[in-house]
């Protein structure tokens, strides 16, 4: 009678893998072509774009930069960032390994998961440097045919004959012996360890494995090219302190860091009349301190970069910093007014949305003319009849802060120029109208109850707004913010329309300057990617603290 029961527990259990191994092979099934196109049209563009950013590549690839060009960006700051940067990734890859060995240790399997996970790491590894050994080859197909006859069957034939370069030949050979080695190593995994979470082990084996392999690679490829720096740097008789501001930006960035989380467990913890609350504010204050003066470095490091893409990320982030409150203010402003009991709201709702779904194109040909800087334009027109001086809008570069009080201004007080002005009403007045209409949505999920007891205990509308729809308001908001600042720094359409010369200066953001590089006569499409990537780090970096920063703020209710 036993051992019926332990073979019919034993059917059961197996009956029972076998299910979930059927329903994870068609859900894989299911997401293949999903994955297919995001690999294909997302992924590899990325990949492609970083490839292309480690070359001198104007129409086909030429020699090989390594971080030259990011280092042409950003001085030597772009070391800085990617020591750090595969610090950081390295630091994660180990922590995610140290989970799983916690986890897979619970159950007896040790480290068993890690040996067919590093064969798949290797595997992707050997796939990745297959393919972009592969790739220059074939790109070169154009300049091996230069002199023939050419047609379809010629690119054909070099396209074939290309996978037997030695190069592609020995790197293929490896990948393919790599691929054997884990797949046999995976089924065994699968076949040894019946466990119900033995894939997920390793599939978190094997990411933590991919950030390893990442880490190394880039701290290998930056320990490079900052020891190739300081070598050529030495035999000119300029030694360049590269590792020095490696580890002190880095100590900066780390102080202010603790100062920060230590500044948001003192808020959360916070006491009166508490000595612990004194000494942790103190401890903020000297983290502050220390941090911003190792971080003093940074001036030092940037000293080399190129002084458009500076000039760039200060247009930039100049045009984020004022458009992004405005634009959600007033946003937050109509969506109020118009969620009251007004005659013909809709209508509004509709007008006030109208310039977000009209045309860029049309509305800023339209803004160009109404702020042209001839006399006859509407703008300089009401000026005139107001008294005042006209002004060459968008032809005109200076701060407005220096137009105001004159040419004594200091240049860090001077403000955004006063083209870059004319711009920030323009993307104002087309996204107010956005902000509001996803501003009313989030009004409509606002219970009345909350605003008639509000009223009841004698609230007026001044406390309503501050105490009630505000704080229910935060999520949205919070997407508001997100979405705004990312768009304003991918901003490119709107201003590359308004722009004129003269006012170059004061409008050309970080995208106008990567547009410029690849479009001149001599286009430099590695140099363009590099800048890409670093606006894509920007862009990163800002998300992330936001997150951080503003995301534990957001009250969902």
């Amino acid at each position: 009678m036993a051992t019926n029961t332990v073979s019919t527990r034993k059917s059961l259990q197996e009956s029972r893998r076998r299910r979930i191994l059927f329903e994870n092979l068609t859900g894989f099934l299911f997401i293949t072509p999903a994955s297919l196109i995001l690999l294909v049209f997302q992924i590899f563009p990325v990949g492609f774009a970083f490839f292309v950013s480690l070359h001198r590549w104007r129409r086909t690839p030429d020699e090989w930069q390594g971080l030259d060009q990011y280092a042409t960006a950003l001085g030597n700051f772009a070391y800085v960032a990617f020591f750090w940067l595969a610090v950081g990734v390295l630091c994660f890859g180990l922590f995610r390994l140290r989970t799983l060995i916690r986890h897979t240790a619970a159950h007896r399997v040790g480290m068993m998961v890690i040996i067919p996970a590093a064969a798949l790491t290797a595997a992707v590894g050997a796939l990745i440097a297959w393919f972009f050994t592969l790739l220059p080859v074939i790109l070169d197909i154009p300049a091996r045919l230069r002199g023939q006859a050419i047609d379809q069957e010629a690119f054909v034939r070099e396209f074939y004959a290309s996978f037997g370069y030695p190069e592609v030949a020995a790197a293929g050979g490896l990948l393919l012996t790599l691929v054997i080695i884990a797949l046999l190593l995976t089924v065994l995994w699968l076949r040894l360890i019946r466990h119900r979470d033995s894939v997920q082990w390793l599939y978190m084996a094997w990411t933590s494995g991919l950030l390893l392999l990442a880490a190394g690679w880039t701290l290998a490829l930056t320990s490079s090219e900052v020891n190739t720096v300081i070598d050529a740097a030495a035999q000119a008789g300029s030694p360049v302190p590269i590792w020095a501001q490696v580890l002190i930006i880095g100590a900066g960035t780390g102080l202010i860091g603790a100062a920060l989380w230590l500044w948001q467990r003192t808020a959360y913890n916070q006491t009166s009349a508490n000595r612990t609350y004194m000494v942790s504010i103190l401890a903020v204050i000297l983290l502050v301190v220390g941090g911003i003066f190792l971080i003093r470095e940074l001036p030092q490091a940037f000293a080399e970069a190129d002084p458009n893409v500076l000039r760039g990320f200060n247009v930039t982030v100049m045009y984020s910093a004022v458009s992004v409150p405005l634009q959600i203010g007033l946003g937050l402003g109509l969506a109020v007014l118009l969620f009251q009991k007004l005659k013909g709201k809709a209508l509004f709702r509709v007008v006030f949305f109208l310039p977000y779904v009209t045309p860029f194109v049309a509305t800023s040909v339209v803004f160009s003319l109404i702020f042209s800087h001839n006399v006859t334009s509407p703008v300089n027109q009401l000026l005139v009849t107001l008294g005042a001086d006209t002004q060459n809008w968008l032809r005109e570069s200076s701060g407005i802060f220096t137009l105001i009080f004159g040419d004594g201004t200091p240049a860090i007080l001077s403000g955004p120029g006063l083209a870059l002005i004319v711009i920030i009403i323009y993307n104002v007045w087309i996204f107010a109208g956005y902000c509001a209409v996803i501003f009313l949505a989030g009004l409509g999920g606002i219970e009345n109850d909350l605003y008639e007891a509000a009223r009841i205990d004698g609230a007026n509308a001044w406390h309503q707004l501050r105490f009630i729809t505000i704080p229910l308001l935060s999520p949205t908001t919070f997407f508001l913010i997100l979405v705004s600042t990312i768009g304003t720094f991918q901003a490119f359409t709107q201003i590359y329309l308004m722009r004129r010369p003269g006012g170059f200066p004061a409008v050309d953001t970080v995208n106008l300057n990567i547009f410029n590089q690849i479009q001149r006569d001599s286009p430099n499409f590695g140099y363009g990617s590099a800048l890409a990537f670093v606006l894509f780090g920007v862009i990163l970096i800002l998300t992330l603290i936001q997150n951080r920063v503003a995301g534990r703020r957001v009250f969902y209710g």
